[in-house]
Parts: C-alpha cells; structure tokens; sequence
C-alpha cells in the first residue's frame, strides 16, 4: 500500500512498514489545507496532530485507511470518512503512562508551587518564608473523570502518594477497569456533581464531544472545594475556559492545565492566553504524550495496525457501528463451495433486506463453514424456505432484533 504520513512518525517505523513491502511517504510539514491537495493516490494516511477536514476525503481516490498515531480522533472529520467507507483507526492506551506522569507532575507543581519557585530562583530572589507553605497530597482525595486507560494510570500513582481516589460509577465500564479500581480502592460515586463536591483534586481524563463539551462549566466549578485544584490533561473545549477564568481571579480553585481551546496547532508561535498566564495557573505546551517512552509506543501501534489491516482485520476503529446491527440476524450453515454466500445475497436482495454487518467462518477441516448475517427490513415468511432451497445450504435460523441492539424476547 501507499501510506502517506502527514506528522513526525520514527525512522524505525517507516523502515518497518517499507520493509513489509509498503510505499511510505513522510511530509510532517503537511497541513490540514495541504491534504486535501496531496492525499490523491495513498491508500492510507498516518496523522498525529494534523486535522483531517471533509475536504481530505472528498479529494482522495484510493484512501481506505486514516490512522490516529494517538488515542483522540476529534481532529478527523469521522464522518465524512463514514460516507466514503473509508476506516479511521486509532492507537488508544499506548501514551497513558506519559499523560498520567504529567498529570501528577502538574499537581505536584501546583501544589508546592514549584514553577515560582524556580523563577524566582533563577531572577535571584530567596524566599524560604514564601514558599514553605503547601497543603501536601498525603490523605487528599483526588477525582477521575474519565476512568480509562489513562485515568487508571493516574490513580495508581495518586495512590502511590496516599491520596484517596474516586470515580462516577458506570454499570457499562469494562470488567477489567472495574475489577482494577477495586484494588486500587477507588470509591465509586453516584454523580459528577458528588465526586466534585468531596473532592481536593479533579482530574479530567474524558473524550472530546459534543457529551463533554465545556463540562467543566461556572456551575461545575462553583461545586469544587474552596482551594481545590483542577488537572486538564484531555482536551481543551472540555472547559469552559471564561468560567474558569473568573473562578481563579476569585481565588477559589488552582489549576494544572496542559490544553486549551484556542491553543495554536503548530509546533512553535506566538501566542498569549490569559488563562496559561494566570498566577494560579501551571501550564504545558500540550505535551501530554510527548515522551520517547510513548511516541515509541504509539509508533508500534501504528505499525500493527497496518498489519492486521493487510491480514483482513480493521483493529480500534472509531466509526464503524457496532457488529449487531438490523432487524434481522440470519446464520447460515452450508458448505465451502463457490457461490454460495452469492446465492444467499442474491436472495436477500430479492427480498429487499439490506446486509448491515455479515461475517463467515470456516469449520475445521474446511469442509463447512458458517454465515452469520444481521439485515434490515422484514423477513418474508417464504425467506428461510427459499435460502433453504439454495445447493449446498445445510440450514437456516433467524432470529428477530430489538431496534438493531439484541434477540427479541
């Protein structure tokens, strides 16, 4: 394949993915105005910080795989790569050991004030008096918004520090993200506004979208202990920066902030935020992932990813739907032979049912093989009769979904 990578990527991995046969194309210096120009004849196209506008794929002829060498996808246009059948995929997990140091080196900043230490320091200015004064991190209770990769990272190091965490309770969550809180002892709470009001520290580690979107509003701030201190290692429109702003005039919250809204996308510029300045304030450059530790990582992610894609397997996208979808499930035993599954489908059509998600696996021996088929619209009641009918089908069953979701009752 021809891979186009639009962003820094190791030499190591660009040399891995040639050495497995693929064209690979390194311009970092891309922009989100150039893509749409230069994507035309790439199959795949590796990104880290650049965004991918609906234009990209508007312009692209054979791109089939957009690849996210990072967790967030908030910069591509997930949409418009849906109209278009073209995967977008992401590497999530392999900077969470980087985000989470920096979420503790940030509250340790803030609370014993280590950057107007040093700058004071460094200006010639002793002051023992000044700065002898913190409230410590032992015995506090710090809160995880977003309790996921990273977020379980942050609290084994803020349990490491004898802080006490908590977290919303979530029936959905994970098994093995449950079952890690409870041996990390993270205290489950009811609400947000709960696990804000009892909290020292609140830590946000969620996603960008329109769910969380200035989240962190007057109200949730208002909330907040008085001196508490909020930690932003996610995205920086989770914020509602403004409020935030005139919490930290009033004095009532300190911040650790690693993100902003208006934040500039290059490298290097000029740029002045009130916010970042602010005297309550210890800021970093959106630097959260930028170890060699994980950009390590990331890149060997995005090396498997291109792998499995090859091997017919399309891992960690994010705007495929979920497997079961339709009103109908259909499986399908039959023999491996030619022209079967054909078959199938040409009856399907006839019967004006759309195939929403279809996969067919092979018994051992490769003698039978079996079709598992999820359809939209109405079975006919002649249906299965008329698949039945079809040489070399062993059998039919059916069974009706609850609005795409699962069997019926």
């Amino acid at each position: 394949m021809r891979i186009l990578v639009a962003d820094q990527l190791s030499e190591q991995t660009l040399d891995d993915l040639a050495s497995r046969g693929h064209e690979c194309v390194s311009e970092p210096a891309l922009t989100a105005e150039d893509l749409p120009r230069r994507v035309a004849g790439f199959d795949v196209l590796v990104v880290r910080s650049t965004k991918v506008p609906r234009a990209v794929f508007e312009a692209a002829d054979r791109l089939v795989l957009v690849i996210r060498a990072g967790a967030g996808t908030n910069t591509i246009d997930t949409d418009a790569a849906a109209e278009r059948g073209v995967f977008v995929s992401n590497v999530p997990g392999r900077n969470a050991a980087a985000v989470a140091e920096l979420a503790m080196g940030l509250l340790l900043a803030v609370d014993r004030r280590i950057a107007d230490n040093v700058a004071d320091l460094r200006a010639g200015r002793w002051d023992k008096a000044g700065y002898a004064k913190a409230g410590g991190l032992l015995g506090s209770t710090m809160g995880i918004l977003g309790l996921g990769s990273i977020g379980l990272l942050v609290a084994e190091r803020a349990v490491a520090f004898g802080m006490h965490v908590q977290a919303v309770a979530k029936p959905e969550r994970a098994a093995a993200v449950t079952a890690r809180a409870e041996e990390l002892g993270i205290t489950m709470c009811a609400t947000v506004d709960e696990l804000v009001a009892s909290s020292d520290v609140v830590s946000l580690h969620v996603p960008a979208g329109p769910a969380t979107r200035r989240l962190v509003d007057e109200a949730f701030l208002a909330r907040m202990r008085p001196g508490a201190i909020l930690l932003n290692t996610s995205r920086g429109d989770v914020v509602d920066e403004p409020a935030l702003l005139a919490a930290l005039d009033e004095g009532r919250v300190r911040a650790g902030l690693d993100v902003f809204a208006d934040e500039p996308a290059a490298g290097r510029a000029a740029w002045e935020s009130p916010l970042a300045s602010h005297p309550a304030v210890v800021a970093t450059h959106h630097i959260g992932a930028s170890t060699e530790q994980a950009q390590r990582a990331i890149a060997q992610g995005v090396t498997e990813l291109v792998d499995a894609f090859m091997a017919g397997e399309t891992r960690d996208c994010v705007n495929l739907d979920p497997d079961r979808l339709g009103t109908v499930a259909l499986t399908v035993r039959h023999l491996d032979r030619v022209g079967v599954l054909a078959q199938v489908l040409d009856e399907l059509s006839a019967a004006g049912l759309n195939v929403q998600h279809m996969v067919n696996r092979v018994f051992r021996g490769g003698q039978a093989a079996v079709a598992f088929i999820d359809v939209e619209g109405e079975a006919a009641p002649g249906l299965l009769d008329a698949l039945r009918a079809i040489p070399h089908v062993l059998g039919v069953s059916a069974v009706t979904l609850h609005a795409g979701d699962g069997p019926a009752s």
